[in-house]
């Protein structure tokens, strides 16, 4: 017999060791990241009724913001929640079936949101590029079937990894040293040879990772061509107004992204991973509303007429 199987125990639940590192700051810790919770569902969640409701929203730029917003809405309360838990218990013992949820829904949303920004440069590329065909592209039958893409892609290829990584035998200490079940910290424990998971890991990161953000890169090089064509300094503002948060998103959501994942497992350093995936987790997903609502005329006033709807004489000076 295979000595690794014959030392395989047997266990039905990872333990997550969370910070319990840092007993003397966790309720500090705790207050900070609840209000960045809250913060970021409400951002979210005001981006998603302003452009179901509002009539001046209904484009495919803003159909596919609300979609964002969704899933970015359902990607944080997968992990935030128990990491907040954990700020308060220390540790906390998560089922191996539980471990294995929380990892499949975490890449398949965070790859749904990877495919859905590609989706969302295209719209911008033929909105520039090609401003006359655009409404001729672009349609809702399109925007749906991106949508639909996106989405069964991210849970597809998540189905795969997460499947390949939980046959592995776990016969080290079961004691994840993360705040979630994050692809590098279960592959540590795996006490089997992991270069073919690895293999398979990097293959999905570069399905779901690096080829939309090659693509978005290379719609932006003829995004930012067209713009540099337009003669009026006002229209290479206002075309470029129209792009900049989903590109700064973008940067943000497939830098940390890629310098978690796409890396073999011998870089792995936890301490690191877990400083970057509070960021990725917390820091960035409660600015993606700032991003867009602060740099977007429409968004800010669509806002406006939502929090303020009785007072329409107030609003026709700013609509004209």
């Amino acid at each position: 017999m295979d000595p690794l199987q014959k030392n395989h125990t047997v266990n039905s639940e990872f333990i997550i060791l969370g910070f319990g590192d840092l007993v003397e700051l966790q309720l500090l810790f705790f207050g900070l990241f609840l209000i960045m919770h809250l913060v970021t569902l409400a951002g979210h969640t005001a981006i998603v009724l302003v452009t179901l409701t509002d009539s001046c929203l209904q484009t495919p730029m803003y159909f596919f913001l609300r979609n964002l917003s969704t899933i970015e809405i359902c990607y944080i309360l997968v992990i935030v929640p128990n990491m907040l838990a954990s700020f308060l218990s220390g540790s906390q013992r998560m089922s191996f079936t539980g471990c294995a949820l929380q990892m499949h829904l975490f890449i398949a949303l965070g790859g749904a949101e990877c495919f859905l920004l590609a989706a969302m440069a295209y719209d911008r590329f033929v909105a520039i590029c090609k401003p006359l065909r655009y409404p001729l592209i672009v349609t809702r039958a399109l925007c749906l079937q991106m949508l639909a893409l996106a989405c069964i892609s991210g849970f597809a290829l998540s189905l795969t990894l997460t499947t390949l990584i939980f046959l592995l035998p776990f016969c080290h200490s079961h004691e994840i040293n993360h705040f979630f079940c994050d692809i590098p910290a279960v592959l540590f424990l795996a006490c089997s040879d992991t270069r073919a998971n690895e293999i398979a890991v990097f293959l999905v990161c570069m399905l779901i990772l690096l080829i939309p953000f090659l693509l978005i890169l290379l719609s932006y090089v003829f995004i930012i061509a067209a713009i540099l064509r337009i003669h009026s300094a006002e229209g290479r503002s206002k075309a470029f107004s129209t792009c900049a948060g989903h590109l700064l998103v973008s940067l943000l959501h497939y830098g940390c992204a890629i310098f978690i994942y796409i890396r073999p497992k011998s870089c792995y350093t936890p301490e690191q991973d877990k400083i970057v995936s509070l960021i990725y987790t917390n820091v960035t997903p409660m600015l993606y509303p700032m991003i867009y609502s602060l740099r977007n005329k429409e968004v800010k006033g669509a806002l406006r007429r939502l929090l303020l709807p009785h007072n329409p004489m107030k609003r026709q000076p700013s609509a004209r």
